[in-house]
């Protein structure tokens, strides 16, 4: 592998030159659209490929889904929803990816690239406390909300043996500590590729308390 971009996400899976491909096109679209609807920060935005989709595929790799419904809550840009689905096209085939954006021109991206990619996704452009329970398998939702907020739509929206995968930032033990305060939960912590302050948050057994 050529490609120092590629090389690093090659290292967290094993996707063939079609999912390179994929995710290249996604890249293309997003720098095509952000000008317009600022998908993400202009900074990012020439580091996609780590900021972004090694972010996102992360996620993946520590769930390794087969099968089932997969969804992402306030998808913004895609992340890591779209980069899940995108790889998910590849290796779990049978996997399917709901985005969930309220926002009409980032829903609208989505579907574009979507549609562009030929992914198993669905887009719903409503806010999340509107959408009808989704019975997740796998859940996920990335610089949305603090842990307190995401565990109220965890509750709404994940089976009761689903998995929600939530990255979070430096303060995520603080988060954690706040709330523990409402919430009970079982959690395994994974440390981010992208961010060595940053965690993924691997929850289960959602109960307020």
């Amino acid at each position: 592998m050529n490609d120092p971009k590629e090389a690093r996400l090659a290292a967290v899976l094993d996707v063939s030159r079609e999912t390179f491909d994929r995710l290249n096109a996604y890249e293309a679209l997003l720098k095509k659209w952000n000008p317009a609807i600022n998908l993400v920060s202009a900074p990012t935005l020439a580091q996609v490929w780590g900021r972004h989709f090694l972010d996102s595929a992360q996620v993946f790799a520590l769930a390794m889904p087969r099968a089932g419904h997969w969804v992402d809550l306030g998808s913004g840009g895609g992340f890591p929803g779209l980069v899940i689905a995108a790889i998910a096209a590849e290796l779990a085939p049978d996997l399917t990816v709901t985005l969930v954006e309220s926002d009409r021109r980032k829903s609208a991206f989505l579907a574009t690239v979507s549609r562009d990619l030929g992914l198993n996704t669905q887009v719903i452009a409503k806010r999340i406390e509107e959408v009808e329970p989704l019975g997740a398998d796998f859940l996920s939702a990335r610089a949305l909300a603090s842990l307190d907020a995401l565990l109220g739509f965890a509750e709404r929206h994940l089976r009761p043996s689903g998995t929600a995968f939530f990255p979070k930032g430096a303060k995520w033990r603080d988060e954690l500590a706040e709330a523990r305060k409402s919430w009970s939960i079982s959690l395994k912590t994974h440390p981010s590729m992208t961010d060595p302050e940053a965690a993924i948050l691997e929850i289960t057994g959602v109960q307020r308390v």
